[in-house]
């Protein structure tokens, strides 16, 4: 993090959370506090595993997570056999 208190500090987290007001809450009227925490659940899956995002040359996170994990494994695997 930069500092306390900078604003570039929650940027991620803030934009995230404003993707998912407008992309997820705004668009749907839950009936009970059960629908709406099983609605989010899938939309943040489907944030993470489906839905394509530009910064990350459309790919999702998950993606690049399985891929960055991968090539860790891959690089520790190869330091330990040479």
């Amino acid at each position: 993090m930069d500092g306390r208190g900078r604003f570039v500090d929650n940027i991620f987290t803030e934009r995230l959370w404003r993707t998912i007001k407008y992309e997820e809450v705004y668009l749907h009227e839950y009936s009970t506090p059960l629908k709406a925490q099983q609605s989010l659940d899938s939309y943040i899956e489907f944030y993470n595993q489906g839905r394509l995002h530009q910064a990350l040359g459309y790919q999702t996170p998950g993606d690049i997570y399985y891929q960055t994990k991968t090539q860790k494994g891959v690089s520790s695997t190869l330091k330990l056999a040479i």
